[in-house]
């Protein structure tokens, strides 16, 4: 028992030591806590002026830059072009810790016949570089979303499509209000669930198009004329068929 005892103690000695010069071996990572209010940003009709609160969560002082882009959708991918089309005060802040900084957002135009969709984002700037410290900095992208006066309504259309012998379901948004997709589900004539697959994020923009990667069971190549489709969208639910359109 005595032996036994002395073992365990060595074998903890071992190990402490062993943490103690990995703590010496490897760098410290610091990063700052920030949040923001809100995470979405809607201006309506004739709105051009509004503001989110930045707040420094963590326990020391943090610089943050704040920049503008004009936010659009091409063959499912997200672009982001910088503009001016948003004014912003102040582009640039020291926030001090438990504290929060109000940035002031001003649209230069009021969008017309559509939605205009931007994004906000805030870049925490490093600190001085301190030895053995790794600075782990933050960015929040904050979407922006303006509407038009008049009627606005998204208008979001599904139909599957084949590229390069692989399966997707294509969502094309054909009115002046952006969408909100989530929880895709599909399902064959049989009762079969397909998995959806998509990296983008869950909007779709007015005049945009998104695409979902259909996986059948075990990766077997499908064989598709219709498809169950079921969904969340943030104007109402979906249940529907949708048919294979021939792409030329």
């Amino acid at each position: 028992m005595v032996l036994q005892n002395s073992s365990r103690s060595r074998a903890a000695a071992r190990a402490l030591a062993a943490l103690f010069l990995v703590l010496l071996i490897v760098p410290a990572a610091r990063a700052q806590a920030l949040s923001v209010l809100p995470v979405n940003v809607f201006l309506g009709p004739g709105q051009t002026a509004t503001s989110l609160t930045v707040t420094n969560q963590g326990t020391s002082e943090t610089a943050i830059q704040i920049r503008a882009y004009a936010w659009s959708q091409k063959d499912g991918d997200e672009q982001l072009t910088p503009s001016d089309a948003v004014l912003l005060s102040p582009p640039l802040a020291k926030i001090g810790p438990g504290a929060s900084q109000v940035i002031r957002l001003i649209l230069r135009k009021a969008p017309q016949g559509q939605e205009a969709s931007y994004r906000i984002l805030i870049d925490q700037i490093p600190p001085p570089s301190e030895p053995g410290v790794v600075h782990v900095v933050l960015r929040l992208s904050i979407p922006i979303f303006a509407k038009p006066t008049g009627r606005c309504l998204p208008d979001v259309k599904f139909h599957i499509e084949s590229d390069a012998g692989q399966f997707y379901l294509v969502a094309t948004n054909a009115g002046n209000l952006h969408e909100v997709i989530r929880d895709v589900v599909l399902t064959t004539e049989d009762g079969r669930t397909l998995k959806a697959e998509s990296n983008a994020l869950p909007y779709i923009l007015t005049g945009s198009t998104r695409r979902w990667h259909i996986v059948g069971p075990d990766s077997q190549p499908l064989q598709i004329d219709t498809l169950r489709l079921t969904a969340r969208m943030s104007s109402s639910a979906i249940d529907q068929k949708v048919r294979f359109v021939a792409v030329r």
